[in-house]
């Protein structure tokens, strides 16, 4: 006899307080790994005393190399923005700590605050497989393979790490759609089209090998726009469309996802939340946000937030907020009176979300 969805409900949300208030009080540790060329910052609860570290303009109340409680956890793999690091997304991560997650914080290659020459395309295929070589390393980790239960792992990611979230559901995508879309809404999605290419010189290249493809039949355009990455292809007797099976929720702020096949999102179904921002221009929601929420049956808006694209980073420090913004094509400037509060309470959708949808801390013996 199935239990009655109020009895649920309270059991949920009893599970839910408990973690978080068994974990209210802990201090946040952080470390670093390599998960072979990956750079890992791992995120973790610790009961050493943090302390406020700086890192560039960034501060971090934090404990460097703490030793991390010695209970079993669940992993939350990060995947960061486009040219983005660990630490704009440090207030996320710490949340997720203190619920008694661990966080994992992969730097992808090519696509970050160091070395953005692979952004966009390139980077959106080994996103992907990054997360599953930072699984496979915290498998075999000497400290954390002990204290991690890899069997469900949950995956967040803002913006450019939307494609590395949705791609692990099982969604897929092209650089043809990506093309196809520009081709057809350029102007009204520039922030997203002409991203990297804020020049007028670049934005009128990039424009012309778009147009390149726009009357060419399929058949003869050349195989690797054409070739789809992310998740698998639906076969008979098998809908599987994870790459990772250990993949077990995701969750997603202001997310690229215009160049993902509406079938694919429709194949999705592992539980996956969205936050979305009312007024992001760097990411229009109808090409983005919305499109996934219209196509993909087992995602779910968790919050709207009348917030442009970069007020989902925290800690965001006005000189780098300033110096994001003038970068974009469109937007990206914090929202004038944003109350940052609404923001913390959409990090707690996002916990309560992995807290329901993968088995709770408490649950989880050593």
């Amino acid at each position: 006899m199935k239990p009655h969805p109020l009895v649920t409900a309270f059991i949920t949300g009893l599970m839910i307080w408990l973690a978080c208030g068994s974990a209210a009080q802990a201090q946040i540790g952080m470390s670093r790994i390599q998960a072979g060329a990956v750079p890992v910052t791992m995120i973790y609860p610790t009961e050493a005393i943090a302390s406020p570290v700086s890192i560039g303009p960034f501060v971090l109340n934090v404990s460097r190399d703490a030793q991390p409680v010695a209970k079993v956890h669940r992993l939350i793999v990060l995947s960061h923005g486009s040219g983005g690091s660990d630490v704009s997304d440090h207030h996320l991560a710490s949340t997720l700590a203190r619920a008694g997650f661990v966080v994992a914080q992969p730097l992808h290659a090519g696509d970050n605050f160091r070395d953005a020459s692979k952004a966009g395309p390139a980077a959106f295929q080994t996103r992907p497989r990054e997360v599953t070589q930072v699984i496979d390393a915290l498998s075999q980790h000497p400290i954390w393979s002990a204290r991690l239960k890899l069997d469900q792992v949950g995956v967040h990611g803002m913006s450019a790490g939307g494609v590395t979230g949705l791609a692990l559901a099982g969604a897929q995508w092209r650089t043809l759609n990506l093309v196809q879309h520009c081709n057809r809404v350029q102007d009204a999605d520039e922030g997203f089209c002409y991203q990297g290419a804020a020049s007028g010189t670049a934005r009128r290249e990039r424009q012309a090998s778009m147009l390149r493809a726009q009357n060419v039949p399929e058949m003869f355009l050349p195989e690797e726009i054409k070739t789809s990455y992310g998740g698998l292809t639906p076969q008979s007797g098998n809908t599987e469309v994870r790459p990772d099976v250990r993949i077990a929720a995701v969750t997603l702020s202001v997310p690229v996802a215009a160049i993902f096949s509406t079938e694919s999102l429709a194949h999705i179904k592992i539980p996956v939340g969205l936050v979305t921002a009312k007024n992001d221009q760097v990411l229009v929601p109808r090409f983005h946000s919305d499109y996934v929420l219209t196509n993909c049956r087992s995602c779910q808006q968790l919050v709207d937030l009348p917030a442009e694209h970069f007020d989902l980073l925290a800690p965001w420090p006005e000189a780098v907020a300033r110096e994001v913004a003038a970068s974009q094509v469109r937007g990206g400037m914090p929202t004038p009176g944003f109350d940052a509060k609404l923001r913390d309470a959409a990090f707690a959708k996002i916990v309560q979300f992995h807290l329901k949808h993968l088995s709770p801390v408490a649950q989880i013996k050593p």
